[in-house]
């Protein structure tokens, strides 16, 4: 009799672990596609920032490369043409930036990055452990609770 509860018991505890296991799992997935449409999100916001920047850069290209012809024709000094030039790689950038390939570009340099250049991403002091943080729980708790006492007698 006691062997049939003991196999009973040691079968539900394995359908807990299980279970508990299959829990663990849903909420690690559910956790990455969280993060990763917040990864989204913020990059359609950076490229959509990166728009509207290149849209006020070429109207203030086009305002300025309107006084430098204007310039240009009235001296005949070429000179006047000069600040074109910087003006002209800077707009440049935000259209790639904006609309060009650019953040394709930068994507396969990261996962270049990460399949040969590896040792560049290692933080330093290497991955924070569970007693790492702990011990800088503690601390800070320390430090309030003694600044706490410090402040009911100042």
């Amino acid at each position: 009799m006691g062997s049939l509860m003991g196999k009973a018991m040691d079968d539900n505890m394995k359908k807990q672990q299980e279970f508990m296991l299959k829990q663990g799992q849903m909420q690690m997935e559910r956790q990455i596609q969280m993060q990763n449409a917040m990864r989204e999100r913020q990059m359609a916001m950076q490229i959509a920032r990166g728009r509207d920047l290149f849209q006020w850069w070429g109207a203030f290209y086009s305002l300025a490369a309107l006084g430098c012809v204007a310039g240009f024709r009235k001296k005949r000094n070429p000179v006047a043409l000069v600040p074109l030039f910087p003006l002209t790689f800077i707009v440049g950038y935000m259209y790639d930036m904006g609309y060009g390939s650019k953040v394709d570009r930068m994507r396969a340099e990261a996962d270049r990055i990460m399949d040969e250049e590896r040792g560049l991403l290692n933080l330093p002091h290497g991955l924070p452990t569970f007693d790492d943080i702990e011990k800088a729980r503690h601390a800070q708790r320390d430090a309030s609770a003694i600044k706490q006492g410090h402040d009911i007698f100042l």
